[in-house]
């Protein structure tokens, strides 16, 4: 790939997948109940607030990682971060940083390989595509959470049972 087709696809491409899909994952976050934070379907599974966190630290590892060239393994959940609020709260101030960070990149910076933790060896824009199918992969499983905690589902591509889409009137 190009510096300037890797530009072409940050700009283009992923960089408006990430602001939408960050409104997605923002609204399945927030339907979790504070109440249930510890809930998970098997012992083997991660509780709702393990796999929010999940999911909102590990796009802000992804593209702070691009940004910065290098992978460092990333920290644990603050303290201070006990609730859906707190985990939202914490994700749009550093999704906002790292989305920040990744938009400035220039081609040579996104086809550079950087090393993935001894795992992998991609050029940076990889990384971007990676990450949005792990949140993907995670806010779907986030997801299936909410009914069996009491909670309603949103929309996510579409409409849920719980907020279905309508659609306009057909002239």
């Amino acid at each position: 790939m190009t510096n300037e087709q890797a530009e072409f696809l940050l700009q283009q491409v992923y960089l408006p997948q990430i602001h939408n899909e960050h409104k997605t994952t923002r609204r399945v976050i927030e339907a979790v109940p504070a109440a249930n934070c510890e809930w998970r379907p098997d012992p083997k599974s991660m509780s709702a607030i393990d796999l929010a966190w999940h999911i909102a630290a590990s796009e802000c590892f992804f593209m702070g990682g691009v940004a910065a060239g290098q992978f460092n393994p990333g920290g644990a959940r603050p303290e201070s971060v006990k609730s859906p609020a707190d985990v939202l709260a914490w994700y749009d101030d550093n999704a906002a940083k790292a989305t920040a960070a990744l938009s400035a990149l220039k081609g040579e910076a996104l086809t550079r390989n950087i090393d993935f933790l001894g795992l992998f060896n991609l050029p940076g824009i990889a990384y971007i595509g990676l990450m949005s199918s792990h949140s993907i992969h995670h806010r779907g499983q986030l997801s299936s959470y909410l009914r069996p905690m009491g909670a309603k589902v949103p929309r996510i591509y579409g409409g849920s049972a719980d907020e279905p889409v309508e659609l306009p009137a057909r002239a």
